[in-house]
């Protein structure tokens, strides 16, 4: 089953929500990553908030990064999503397994750290690109992604998100819920989200046990009303070409020093993908850089 995030308003239309079952999708970047349990965890949740905000792109080709290093062991985690739904990522260490020793759960904001930040990049068509950053408040991704809401975008946003890892490793359930607030909010409204975010089970629970999203949403919202549905996918948009326009960029001496097997081998770190360019393709690319 595809992965999918419905969008809709609650509380007269004071809030709107995005509430999203992201299992394949997550589920599918561990097999092309070969994640392990912490690392999966944590490029799963950067996945499914980052699916959201693509969704919130108005434009065909519009996209979202978010880039979170906290200077853990895990790395620097990536993610691009854009408007159609296709989301691609990747995490610096794929093998990481960490525990909390007091609850044994993941432990991601260990692996994660919080010496560092989460900056979202915003490509918008035909207009300059925008970068937003703000500093880590404790690596475990929900927390920073609402902070980043609040300080980045002014919109204060509870934000859910998890991923449940089965014993043999792989996605058994992930999920993502955010709830932000609309202009025009009573005091009232930010009383009932202060309640409900006391409340709120992991995402990954419910997902696990029940993934429609209808009816979970419904018992948020009783006046919950759905204004959308949009798959999300992990879908790499990479290719020979566009490595090969990459190239092209180099100077002749960076050539020469890529070329010394009379080859070249590029890796998408987004997809695990190689491309090989052969002895055909250095003679264009030296070409390219003598005429310069």
């Amino acid at each position: 089953m595809e992965s999918r995030i419905i969008i809709g308003t609650a509380l007269d239309k004071h809030v709107r929500f995005y509430l999203g079952d992201t299992t394949k999708m997550v589920e599918d970047a561990r097999q092309i990553h070969d994640c392990w349990p912490t690392s999966l965890a944590a490029l799963g949740r950067v996945m499914s908030v980052t699916a959201c905000m693509g969704l919130r792109q108005k434009a065909e080709g519009e996209s979202i990064t978010s880039t979170i290093n906290g200077g853990g062991a895990i790395g620097t985690i990536m993610v691009t999503a854009d408007s159609e739904g296709n989301v691609k990522g990747f995490v610096g260490d794929n093998h990481i397994y960490l525990k909390y020793n007091d609850s044994g759960k993941l432990a991601v904001g260990l692996a994660v750290g919080t010496d560092g930040y989460l900056k979202v990049l915003r490509s918008l068509k035909l207009k300059t690109d925008y970068t937003s950053q703000v500093a880590l408040q404790s690596g475990e991704i929900g927390d920073d992604f609402a902070y980043y809401f609040s300080v980045s975008e002014q919109t204060p946003t509870i934000v859910s998100v998890g991923v449940l890892v089965d014993t043999d490793y792989s996605c058994k359930a992930a999920g993502v819920l955010l709830i932000e607030l609309l202009p025009g909010h009573s005091e009232s409204d930010i009383a009932y989200l202060e309640d409900l975010a006391s409340k709120l089970e992991p995402i990954s629970s419910v997902i696990d046990r029940d993934n429609d999203l209808e009816k979970y949403i419904k018992t948020l919202f009783a006046d919950a009303e759905i204004l959308e549905e949009a798959e999300v996918r992990f879908r790499c948009n990479c290719s020979r070409e566009k490595f090969l326009a990459n190239l092209l960029t180099l100077s002749k001496e960076d050539l020469l020093e890529v070329t010394k097997d009379d080859r070249i081998e590029v890796k998408c770190e987004f997809c695990e993908k190689v491309y090989t360019y052969g002895e055909e393709d250095i003679r264009l690319l030296m070409k390219y850089a003598e005429n310069r």
